[in-house]
């Protein structure tokens, strides 16, 4: 059995594509992890792995499946496939169902704010 643990760091979001730096530790020979992504219970095609450097890093790709996005709070999930072990997650929120999320509130209430500076500052130069 393989004391091989593997760490996957996120990086970013780009253009409807997750990636991440996975690091593989405690590895003797050739190894080349497995990685699956699922959103809900289905398995999303297309995931990648390109090998980084010589110490055991390889930068994972997971695109997104257009399909899975809709209102609401969507979770993915990235997992070993030799274990099972998930690996890290990630989480995009979208729609209506967000109106009466707290950063909706205070982009609102940025957008009201910036109204009234506005119109304070028209309003001083009027009688000033």
């Amino acid at each position: 059995m393989s004391n091989v643990t593997l760490t996957l760091t996120p990086m970013h979001l780009i253009q409807g594509i997750w990636q991440g730096l996975l690091t593989a530790n405690n590895v003797t020979g050739n190894y080349q992890p497995e990685i699956n992504a699922f959103h809900l219970d289905t398995r999303i095609d297309g995931v990648e792995m390109i090998e980084e450097t010589e110490n055991s890093q390889w930068i994972v790709r997971v695109p997104v499946p257009i399909d899975s996005l809709s209102d609401g709070v969507q979770t993915y999930l990235v997992n070993d496939a030799r274990t099972g072990d998930k690996l890290a997650s990630f989480t995009i929120l979208a729609g209506e169902a967000l109106s009466d999320d707290i950063r909706s509130e205070i982009d609102l209430l940025r957008a009201e704010l910036d109204m009234l500076k506005k119109s304070f500052r028209h309003h001083c130069n009027e009688t000033g």
